[in-house]
């Protein structure tokens, strides 16, 4: 075992120990929505009947809230677990974990089959503590597990087409096609791991990669299973109220603002300032020292980020990638050993501080009014209630509250914003009390709106009861409609 192995071990055991702090902190953090959303559908897995094809929300209010997904394979397999260990967030939080720690050693060996030993150490270093790949790597989502599904699969399709004599090559193709279908399967976007697929393809065949029936095979098995389960998932989403897609509407063309907001969070948040100069040498100079390189150039164009943070965590190892060329090309240049070890310790320090500073970001407790409103709810309210959150879209109040409902103001379930005024919130809110609903919440972030909206604050004081008022949250008990 050479020394960069052994240091990059060492690496991958403080990158997994970083993740497993707070790895039980309830889903308040800074993306506590889509998590809820996550954790729903595995607890009515686990309280409604393990029907995987039918991943079900909780904001559907009297309707069943069945919905059109990713393949929800993470949720189902933590249903499975609270089945033996009951519902807790570490089982929802520790699949990211785990797949990413399995992604680890296949990161390394393809960095290192590409660029060599000391740009792999530099990479796994980088790809482990990007402060974006560590708010990921220990959420309930499926964005890490996909990537680190299309990192193994990409290692093993290089290995598949670069070693065709090899004994392993059947296990390879299958590995690496398997990998890539569920990729694909828990997180669509990641079908850009086509693009370096892609790459290495016409490398090694040219045009006759068209003729090759290995590779129609591999597609086939690559991509089929998405394309027959997002096809149910978009039926569902016509079937069943609130005829929700997941992603959907996710492609769009927006104002400048909105990409340089972006661009600021890939500089900062995604990557932190050095990452992203190291990576932006690399992606310029590569190109002269390796062709294969330009598998991960290829990536770059195709997975831009969008506007939610985790779209950019595709860029994680491409940037990690090429910053681990430059740190390799710099150490070949210093001639001293111990110019060369200070270097290191103070990019190793520096960029390790700054991953701290803006990784600490993600884990701000935002979304703790919105818990306490829900155990709160959950502790005053009958088990059938419905409840109408103004909660800015976020179903961690209903989440906590274990409680059916609807986002306030809603449109065909779907959020729809703060009210343009009163006579349109009192008209969605009456509507849903004609549905049955019988508990309306205010947090923190909407108790203003009974203020501002003057008139609405009145229809809430004549149409209810206040049960509970704290700092946090309001809660009023709704009187029914008379028919």
């Amino acid at each position: 075992m050479t020394r960069a192995t052994r240091l990059a071990i060492m690496m991958s055991i403080l990158a997994v120990a970083v993740r497993l702090v707070w790895i039980n902190q309830p889903y308040i953090d800074d993306w506590s929505w889509r998590q809820s959303d996550v954790a729903a559908i595995a607890r009515n897995y686990f309280q409604g009947g393990f029907h995987c094809a039918r991943p079900q929300i909780d904001w559907a209010g009297d309707q069943p809230g069945y919905v059109g997904t990713e393949f929800p394979i993470l949720p189902f397999a933590a249903a499975i677990c609270y089945k033996i260990f009951g519902v807790h967030e570490w089982i929802g939080r520790i699949q990211a974990v785990l797949l990413f720690a399995v992604s680890l050693p296949f990161f390394f060996l393809l960095i290192r089959k590409i660029s060599g030993e000391i740009a792999a150490v530099w990479a796994l270093f980088f790809y482990s503590f990007a402060p974006l790949g560590i708010m990921a790597g220990r959420c309930f989502m499926p964005d890490m597990p996909s990537l680190a599904l299309s990192i193994i699969g990409l290692y093993f399709f290089q290995r598949w087409i670069e070693d065709p004599r090899s004994s392993w090559r059947t296990r390879s193709f299958l590995v690496s096609a398997i990998c890539i279908s569920l990729s694909i399967l828990i997180k669509l976007p990641s079908a850009i791991i086509g693009a370096p697929l892609a790459c290495l393809a016409f490398q090694r065949f040219k045009f006759s990669a068209f003729r090759n029936f290995q590779m129609w095979l591999f597609a086939a098995i690559a991509l089929l299973p998405a394309a027959f389960w997002y096809w149910h998932a978009y039926r569902i989403s016509l079937q069943f109220y609130p005829h929700h897609f997941f992603g959907a509407g996710g492609v769009k063309i927006m104002s400048l603002a909105w990409y340089l907001k972006i661009a600021k969070e890939i500089v900062t948040s995604t990557l932190t300032p050095f990452l992203f100069v190291l990576g932006g040498v690399g992606a310029i100079t590569t190109t002269r020292s390796t062709s294969r390189a330009r598998m991960f150039q290829f990536i770059v164009i195709v997975g831009y980020g969008n506007r939610h943070p985790w779209y950019q965590l595709p860029l994680i190892p491409i940037a990690t990638a090429f910053a681990g060329a430059v740190c390799d090309s710099a150490a070949t240049r210093i001639s001293s050993p111990t110019v060369k070890i200070a270097l290191s310790i103070l990019l190793a320090a520096s960029f390790g501080i700054s991953a701290f500073v803006y990784a600490r970001k993600f884990y701000q407790p935002n979304a703790a009014p919105l818990r306490d409103a829900g155990l709160k709810l959950k502790a005053v309210t009958p088990s059938n209630a419905l409840v109408v959150a103004a909660d800015n879209g976020d179903p961690t109040v209903l989440y906590y509250a274990e409680r059916k409902g609807w986002h306030f103001m809603e449109k065909n379930g779907i959020y729809y914003g703060e009210p343009k005024d009163s006579a349109q919130a009192i008209v969605d809110l009456e509507e849903l009390r004609k549905r049955g609903a019988s508990y309306l919440v205010f947090t923190s972030n909407t108790s203003w709106w009974l203020d501002y909206y003057e008139q609405l604050g009145q229809y809430v004081e004549s149409t209810s009861t206040l049960v509970e008022a704290t700092s946090g949250f309001k809660i009023y008990k709704l009187y029914p409609v008379l028919k």
